[in-house]
């Protein structure tokens, strides 16, 4: 879940740092607020869109499981963990 939370947030400011470098390729300081206060907003929605959009992306292409869910269990004396049972039924 971790994982996921820092792809989204990865993708939220990733408008922000291509226009940060978009400003240091035209040789103006990415440090001043005049460069941005036009333009934030509409980072703003980008990165939105790039992370909602990743999100329901992953959602839509993610493996199902079709099996039963078999929980951790004990077995001679060592743990075994929970897993998909994806194996058909006679």
């Amino acid at each position: 879940m971790l994982r996921t939370l820092i792809e989204e947030f990865l993708l939220f400011v990733l408008p922000f740092c291509l226009f940060a470098g978009y400003l240091v390729i035209r040789r103006r300081n990415p440090f001043d607020v005049e460069h941005w206060s036009r333009h934030l907003f509409w980072l703003s929605v980008t990165g939105l869109l790039l992370g909602i959009g990743f999100f329901i992306y992953t959602g839509v292409v993610a493996p199902r499981h079709t099996g039963a869910f078999v929980p951790p269990h004990v077995e001679n004396g060592r743990l075994v963990p929970g897993e998909f049972d994806d194996r058909p039924k006679r």
